[in-house]
């Protein structure tokens, strides 16, 4: 039987989709409704946590990986699940009871920021009204999963972006607006969408994913791990990020510019051939051993440790050198001479001496970047541009990483994310995230990732994992409409693309 929603958590019934329209005479005609959108409120639901332990968790102050991300969108992701086999009121109440004891976990996803007078910001996870998150139930009766999961098509934008609240939110927002928001989304096959939004000044995807993992995990009353609220990710530095009139920072990109987005499935056979051409052999028994080895951020440690040629290039960074070159062939208008940059974030959790926890709660993350001249792509093979990428991330040690909050320290600023030169490509997320073995609501595996259209310009990629769990991956691409359209014309780049066995 689900549990029943908190009694403190107030519900408010969204407007109906029928409105006035305007008689002939200028008088309001009743009887006339407008277009419904194809995905509606129904309600919205305030809850709060319960259990919570805020007074010991106290303030967070921001870390130098926070406060970077105060100009960058709220993270936008969620997953399709089948028909659950349940009534809708049911469904909501019972995801709203388990998000009340998830966040009674993680208390600060209900807090607000404040700035304090020294102008350092702090995650304020008190109790009082504002402790709280939005939840909202959200219909869509006209669509059916088919609308959303087609194969061989861009990802229909139109339709997704309604899929998430607090949509093109700024993280420094969170001085007023909720941490976090979520959004259930019944379709009219069954099926359902579970969305979760958060400021990326307060969690990166590790966070992201762990506070969705808890949630699922308390929906089917499995056990769950604590959050590590420890701000030992340089927690006691002194700089701050000072806003003139603490108005706020923008995005650093233009967030309206036409961009195409497409999922492109790579199976774990052609990730394999991939990685066994990028370290320079044929594929053999022990890339299939491997299989499960595809993120470059979290590096598979024994071999890692090598230097030089010794040091195998994993299967994720021959995936994105494949990219790189594929999607810098397909930019036709840049110059043999201008310098291409493929960035990506990488988890310092495991890097730093000593470590800090896995479940460390906030931004642990700093941007690398590798370069390389078109020309250079070009006369090159993948084995060589995958060596960069390997030598880049392998370089990021504890002392790199201490070098960049030196740096940062030294000259504080909002992280310049989009693609301003029109040479860029950016890969976030992570296939090793566990956005499908993690997030069993109690109705089975979900069917499929999807994102918001938070922090989307060209060039922009997130690679998830294949819904199967075999060491396939999923990259989101989002690109310039002619540049997307060369790409998909690009046979030396689609012979490592399959179809999703998911759809």
């Amino acid at each position: 039987m689900a549990p029943p929603v908190p009694a403190d958590a107030a519900v408010e019934t969204a407007a109906p989709a029928a409105v006035a329209a305007a008689a002939p005479n200028g008088m309001a005609r009743k009887d006339v409704p407008s277009a419904a959108p194809p995905i509606s409120v129904v309600s919205k639901q305030t809850v709060r946590p319960v259990g919570a332990s805020a007074a010991v968790v106290g303030d967070l102050r921001l870390s130098v990986s926070d406060m970077p991300m105060l100009s960058c969108h709220y993270i936008q992701k969620g997953l399709f699940f089948p028909a659950p086999g349940v009534s809708t009121a049911s469904l909501a109440s019972s995801l709203a009871a388990a998000l009340s004891r998830a966040l009674g976990v993680f208390p600060v996803l209900a807090g607000r920021l404040v700035t304090l007078d020294d102008d350092s910001i702090v995650i304020r996870c008190g109790g009082g009204d504002d402790a709280a998150v939005e939840f909202r139930h959200a219909a869509a009766p006209g669509l059916s999963l088919g609308d959303f999961l087609v194969p061989g098509a861009d990802v229909p934008t139109s339709l997704t972006n309604a899929l998430f609240p607090m949509d093109r939110t700024v993280s420094y927002g969170g001085h007023a607006r909720p941490l976090a928001s979520f959004q259930l989304t019944v379709l009219g096959d069954g099926a359902v969408f579970v969305g979760f939004v958060a400021n990326h000044a307060v969690v990166d995807g590790t966070s992201f994913w762990h506070f969705f993992n808890t949630w699922a995990a308390m929906c089917r009353g499995a056990p769950v791990r604590d959050p590590d609220f420890r701000r030992n990710f340089f927690g006691d530095s002194a700089a701050v990020l000072r806003f003139p009139g603490r108005a706020g920072p923008a995005v650093t990109f233009d967030a309206d510019a036409p961009l195409r987005e497409r999922i492109l499935h790579f199976s774990a056979a052609a990730i394999l051939e991939l990685k066994a051409t990028a370290n320079g052999r044929k594929r053999t028994g022990q890339d299939q051993d491997d299989s499960s080895e595809v993120n470059g951020k979290v590096t598979h440690d024994a071999r890692a440790q090598g230097s030089g040629s010794c040091r195998e290039i994993s299967s994720f960074q021959s995936l994105c050198a494949h990219i790189w070159r594929a999607v810098t062939r397909a930019r036709r208008q840049l110059a043999a001479d201008t310098a291409t940059t493929f960035r990506m974030a990488v988890n310092c959790r495991h890097r730093l001496r000593p470590a800090i926890s896995p479940l460390y709660f906030g931004n642990a993350i700093q941007s690398v970047a590798t370069t390389a001249t078109v020309a250079e792509l070009a006369s090159s093979d993948l084995g060589w541009a995958a060596a960069k990428l390997n030598a880049t991330v392998a370089a990021h040690d504890d002392g790199a990483i201490r070098r960049a909050a030196a740096d940062w320290e030294a000259a504080p600023r909002c992280f310049p994310l989009g693609n301003p030169d029109g040479a860029a490509l950016t890969m976030g997320s992570s296939p090793r995230f566990p956005m499908y073995d993690g997030n069993d609501f109690g109705w089975g595996r979900a069917l499929a990732v999807r994102s918001g259209r938070a922090n989307k310009f060209d060039g922009k990629m997130s690679a998830f994992p294949g819904q199967a769990g075999d060491g396939s991956v999923d990259v989101e691409v989002c690109l310039a409409p002619d540049t997307m359209a060369c790409l998909l014309r690009d046979e030396a780049f689609l012979q490592y693309v399959s179809s999703s066995p998911a759809l």
